[in-house]
């Protein structure tokens, strides 16, 4: 059996998980696993490749997610990804919404496996990086019991070694994408019982996890957790992850000592012209629970958009909420 090395991995969540976002999530975690949003073959192929696939070398390890259904436009995009210089490329079977359907992409290919085989078996041959697949546990009237087994079977001889499933259902029809993420329950339980029929195979699990606690209890069952939006509402759940899941010894930074580190981001990245509410956007969470935490919000809310706002924005905030954290050590993220 495989040596679990992906305990934590923060899942790939359109217009949340842009690069803003990771390194930013990188000041709270070294070792967790981070995902890009979802990225579309045509768009690395015909679009804007270098800032759709721009990161910081701060963010290792980091994966690249390609939505795509033709092995041959994903084999060209893989290998550009892997160029520059990603850890995994994921391919997406799990995403509702309907511009995959449209695109014979994301959840509506749980239905087509032998596809997703030939997509992958591309995509490996073309890169040196490993080549993953996400999933949902089936589509519309489909069996997950059937569904999930005969994806991960045709992955597994396609030569992917690990599979992330999001343990629901995806309902193509009746049901919006934002419904999709809450409405079909879920079946852990589904997931355990394929990583019991397929003990080789690296198997990752996603959907509704809202703490460190259920993810240590899903891990007596699978190799690895996705968190989603738990991760990006509440980012400072994973202040303890590193410690928690992969014996790394270092000083859990205090919310504070993040922002600081954040600061110098942003200082840097508005020299280059972007705008500071593209990168504010994603630490409105930090606080959560903390008192002051909405004043925190509402200040950064209320200013960041503003022409003109700098940096600043930040620190007025930071001085309206109080960290139970400060007494950690500082936080030193190399740019």
């Amino acid at each position: 059996m495989k040596t679990r090395v992906k305990k934590i991995a923060i899942a790939p969540m359109m217009d949340w998980t842009d690069r803003h976002d990771r390194y930013f999530l990188r000041l709270i975690t070294r070792r967790s696993l981070l995902y890009t949003e979802m990225v579309t073959t045509g768009a690395i192929l015909h679009g804007p490749r270098e800032r759709l696939l721009k990161f910081d070398l701060s963010e290792h390890p980091v994966a690249v997610q390609l939505g795509g259904s033709e092995p041959a436009d994903l084999a060209e995009s893989a290998r550009i990804a892997a160029d520059f210089g990603y850890d995994e490329i994921n391919l997406n079977v799990g995403c509702p919404s309907d511009r995959v359907q449209s695109g014979r992409f994301g959840a509506c290919l749980m239905r087509e496996p032998d596809l997703v085989a030939r997509c992958v078996e591309a995509m490996k041959n073309a890169v040196s990086v490993p080549v993953t697949v996400k999933c949902r546990i089936g589509v519309d009237e489909q069996e997950p019991e059937e569904a999930l087994p005969a994806m991960a079977k045709a992955v597994r001889g396609a030569g992917c070694e690990t599979l992330i499933v999001h343990a629901r259902k995806a309902w193509l029809e009746g049901l919006s994408p934002k419904e999709n993420r809450d409405v079909p329950p879920l079946d852990y339980p589904l997931v355990y019982r394929l990583k019991q029929a397929m003990p080789d195979m690296e198997i990752i699990i996603n959907g509704g996890i809202a703490t460190l606690d259920e993810a240590e209890a899903h891990l007596a069952h699978v190799d690895g957790v996705m968190l989603g939006r738990a991760a990006y509402q509440h980012p400072y759940i994973l202040a303890e992850a590193d410690r928690r899941f992969y014996g790394d010894g270092h000083d859990v930074p205090s919310r504070h000592e993040v922002l600081e580190g954040f600061v110098l981001y942003v200082q840097e990245e508005m020299a280059h012209g972007t705008h500071l509410h593209a990168m504010t956007r994603h630490i409105l969470g930090l606080f959560q629970g903390c008192p002051g935490a909405r004043a925190f919000r509402r200040h950064i809310s209320e200013n960041a958009p503003r022409p003109g706002a700098g940096a600043e924005v930040i620190r007025e905030a930071m001085a309206l909420v109080r960290d139970p954290d400060e007494t950690a050590l500082p936080l030193a993220v190399a740019r």
